[in-house]
This record gives structure tokens, sequence and C-alpha cells, in this order.
């Protein structure tokens, strides 16, 4: 499956409600939830151990967009808007989380 968050792990809870109830799969971060895959922040401890189970990706032109491009976490693949794309395509069943 491939899950899908749009929303700031600094405004809300969506991605502690994923890392907690995906078992495999892949994670997509947009939009603001993008924030969560850079360094530092509050979030990346749970990505990283996130990480031994999903996949995880950023979108590039949103981590550009709120210039923190360079600040990826390692581990953390970043995808263009094709790259999302092929991501829906491997993945027959795609959540976003709200």
């Amino acid at each position: 499956m491939l899950h899908i968050v749009n929303k700031s792990p600094l405004e809300k809870s969506t991605l502690d409600t994923v890392l907690r109830l995906a078992r495999s799969g892949a994670l997509l971060l947009i939009e603001d939830a993008v924030y969560a895959a850079t360094k530092g922040n509050a979030a990346e401890p749970k990505l990283r151990q996130a990480m031994a189970k999903l996949k995880v990706f950023a979108l590039a032109p949103d981590l550009q967009a709120r210039g923190v491009a360079d600040r990826v976490i390692d581990g953390v693949q970043t995808v263009d808007y094709e790259g999302f794309v092929d991501l829906v395509v491997e993945h027959p069943n795609c959540q976003s989380w709200l």
C-alpha cells in the first residue's frame, strides 16, 4: 500500500497515525508533510524508525518550494511528479491520510 501524507507533522498528528498503523509498503510525503523528511525536526526519529518497515519518499518539488531540499534525511528518496505517478502505479492500493 502507498500511504500519502500532506499535513505537516508540526500541525497535525496524521503522520504519527500512519506510522503507528502502517505495517509495510511505502510512505509518500507531499505538500507540508515534506517537513517531516528534513534533518533536525521533531518527526525525524519516528521517520527513521519507520524506514525499517516502510520505503519513505518525499516529493522533490514540494521540498524545493519550501526551501528544504538540501536537508533531506538520509534514506528518504525524493521523487518528481513522474515518480509520484510511478509509485501510484506500483501500489494498487493508495491511502491519502487527512
